[in-house]
């Protein structure tokens, strides 16, 4: 299937490492040229100069500046964006109990403040063009809250509400606007989550793999080519017809519609 991304230019904040890394890869291989970033600047640049077609930048997408600085890097080397995914590290591990109030702003800030200024900076663009495409990467815990990422489900759960809503008024101008809820991909964050209660619960930590992949309908892990997959397809053409939707990629793990 030709998925039509040829010539698209996209943009991929927190894509040095994980889930974002294995998205930036897809969109490439299907002809995207690709402008990504991440803290180590250093890191970004080698992994762009061994694409085709790609700019990587060392940014903060968290910072004032950094959704401004990461669309320029974009529009400036490779053109107007015709594809938004939306990325970024999640908050620590917490419980609901122990979590302040400043805990719930610093997460709003980290998952939804800076998503909305990298959107802000594209919209008008492929409003006026007629054509985009906004991938929202979220998580399971939208749908079904996680034990422990209080402080996640708190600033996933609120950007979900904002894409849902945001959705349904540019529908028509051409552009969808979607979420892909992972669950339990084998990440370097899903290293620290599951240290985390390894050491919370004072058993090893392969035990609570262990005990976690059990409860996944397919038996294991996904892998984040995996779940890059079905971003790089609601990025596409073919899924003009798709928008407001939140599709799992869990193996399952989620029992309910």
């Amino acid at each position: 299937m030709d998925l039509g991304l040829a010539g698209k230019v996209a943009v991929v904040p927190g894509a040095t490492s994980g889930l974002g890394a294995a998205v930036v890869r897809a969109l490439s291989a299907e002809g995207a040229s690709v402008a990504f970033g991440g803290r180590r600047a250093e890191v970004a640049q080698k992994q762009a100069a061994e694409l085709p077609s790609a700019v990587g930048i060392g940014v903060d997408i968290t910072a004032p500046d950094g959704p401004r600085a990461l669309v320029e890097a974009a529009t400036g080397n490779l053109g107007p964006v015709d594809v938004l995914v939306l990325n970024g590290g999640g908050p620590a591990p917490s419980s609901a109990a122990d979590m302040s109030a400043e805990d719930a702003l610093q997460a709003v800030q980290l998952l939804v403040t800076a998503h909305i200024q990298l959107v802000e900076a594209v919209l008008p663009g492929m409003r006026e063009r007629g054509w985009g495409r906004i991938v929202a990467i979220g998580s399971s815990g939208v749908q079904e809250p996680i034990a422990g990422l209080a402080a996640s489900n708190v600033g996933r759960g609120a950007l979900a509400g904002y894409l849902k809503t945001l959705a349904a008024e540019v529908a028509g101008d051409g552009v969808t606007v979607n979420m892909v809820l992972p669950g339990r991909i084998e990440t370097d964050r899903m290293k620290q989550v599951y240290g985390a209660v390894s050491e919370h619960r004072g058993v090893p930590e392969e035990e609570v793999r262990a005990a976690a992949r059990a409860e996944v309908p397919v038996g294991r892990f996904g892998t984040p080519d995996e779940f890059a997959a079905a971003v790089t397809f609601l990025a596409s053409a073919q899924a003009s017809y798709i928008t407001g939707e939140q599709l799992r990629c869990d193996g399952g793990l989620v029992r309910s519609y």
